[in-house]
């Protein structure tokens, strides 16, 4: 005899009066295990059933196995369950279902009810989220109530759709600061006597017509020339230059009967990463541009200017886009408050000039100092900053090292000799020339600082009273 994968057949009890046995019809299973126990001689298992029909998947062929042969029929053979295969000789059977095989499987596919705790849960969480809604929704109204926005929507009176009132401007919202800032920014234009020309951004700072700008923006006009100033409101004028300062890249000019407000200063030492700006000016000559931005960082040291003059600011990094023509024009806090003069943008290496635009790297004047530098100009037409004596080499790297010290300066007061190493002030590391120049300019001249500085690879410390010098 041989097996194969047929399915399994089972062995019916037959009635009492049929005591004969039916005849195998195809192949037959393997007997079980010797390790189960025979069921041989056995009571006969009544058929299953109860008061529901039984329930299966659709019924198998009776006539066909898995190999597709057909298989003989008995036409006294009475299937116990629908689907029951051809009843055949074997030394066992498979016993049919349970009698409440039915009921099993109809109480493994009814979902459990929750208990009763949990059905109190879900309403009351319900319950919350429905409250919540309406809070939010009472909250909105009242910011709409507090807004000016009288009358319910639904009012029939109230305008149509889209052709409503103007809005009131949000306090702290870049379009206040804009409409706050706007009428107080101006473009400059130059006319250099030998005819360069240039073009930048100012901001009106007090009553008299005084405007505050970069150096670099009015310098052409220095040894004759003229500066037009064009106002929000489209009004030309002409401006005398008052003062300027290539040390600090700061200039003041003064237009007479100018007919826009000044601004008011905040304080860049108080600005804080990643806090919101707005540059205004006039990039690439459009007049009036606003951008917004972040502050990116604090205390950069950058080197700006031209035609050798050179200055080192102390800059606040904006990511406000900056373009030629923003210089002179105002980094502002969301108070429309004056932190910043933007004045320099970083350029990728091997870009000309005066060709690369905004790549999210500017660099802004601290108003801080600005303050100063203006009241200078304005007094006297002249600025000071602080120095200690002494020059640096610009190419050495970690830290800054002296290679001249000036007699009588400063710095030979304080024993500081060439070949010294200038690590830190006031605490404040120095990895470069410029950041020890930076770092100084921030001070005024009167002011003692404390250097940190090695010779010969051992670690000093000394306290430096800084001089003056104009420019």
């Amino acid at each position: 005899m041989s097996w194969d994968d047929a399915e399994p057949t089972v062995r019916i009890p037959q009635d009492a009066a049929d005591q004969t046995e039916r005849p195998t019809a195809g192949p037959v299973v393997p007997p079980e295990s010797p390790s189960k126990p025979s069921t041989a001689g056995a009571a006969p298992i009544p058929p299953p059933g109860a008061n529901a029909p039984y329930r299966q998947s659709p019924p198998r062929s009776t006539t066909q196995r898995s190999f597709g042969r057909p298989e003989p029929q008995d036409p006294a053979f009475r299937p116990a369950y629908p689907g029951q295969a051809w009843p055949t000789r074997q030394p066992t059977y498979t016993p049919p279902p349970p009698l409440d095989w039915h009921q099993q499987q109809a109480r493994a596919y009814t979902p459990v009810p929750p208990p009763k705790g949990s059905r109190v849960i879900g309403i009351a969480a319900i319950v919350a989220l429905i409250v919540g809604l309406l809070a939010g929704a009472g909250a909105a109204a009242t910011v709409v109530a507090l807004d000016g926005n009288n009358g319910p929507v639904s009012d029939p009176s109230a305008p149509a759709i889209g052709v409503g009132a103007d809005p009131k401007i949000r306090s702290g919202s870049v379009s206040a600061v804009a409409e706050t800032l706007l009428p107080s920014v101006v473009q400059l234009k130059v006319q250099g006597a030998d005819d360069s020309n240039a073009t930048g951004s100012g901001f009106v700072i007090d009553d008299a017509g005084h405007i505050l700008t970069n150096n670099h923006v009015v310098s052409a006009a220095v040894g004759g020339g003229s500066i037009q100033v064009l106002t929000q409101k489209g009004k030309t004028a002409t401006a005398q230059l008052v003062g300027r300062s290539p040390a600090y890249d700061l200039a003041v000019v003064k237009v007479i009967g100018l007919d826009a407000p000044s601004v008011q200063f905040g304080r860049s030492d108080l600005a804080v990463v990643g806090q919101d700006v707005v540059a205004i000016g006039s990039p690439l000559g459009l007049a009036g541009t606003v951008t917004s931005g972040i502050v990116s960082a604090k205390n950069r040291a950058v080197t700006a200017g031209g035609d050798g003059e050179t200055s080192y600011i102390n800059a606040l990094q904006t990511d406000a886009a900056i373009n030629p023509g923003n210089s002179g024009g105002p980094l502002v806090d969301m108070n429309a408050r004056v932190i910043g003069i933007n004045s320099a943008i970083a350029t990728v290496r091997g870009v000309q000039e005066g060709a690369s635009g905004n790549i999210g790297l500017g660099f802004a004047i601290p108003i801080d100092q600005a303050r100063r530098t203006a009241q200078q100009l304005i007094e006297s037409g002249k600025a000071s900053y602080p120095v200690i004596g002494a020059e640096v080499d610009m190419q050495f790297e970690g830290g800054a090292r002296v290679s001249k010290v000036s007699t009588g300066s400063p710095a030979q007061h304080a024993g500081l000799r060439v070949g010294d190493v200038i690590t830190q002030i006031n605490s404040q590391v120095v990895d470069t020339a410029e950041a020890l120049i930076v770092a100084i300019r921030t001070h005024r001249p009167g002011e003692s600082v404390r250097l940190d500085y090695e010779r010969g690879g051992k670690p000093r410390q000394v306290s430096v009273t800084l001089g003056q010098q104009t420019g």
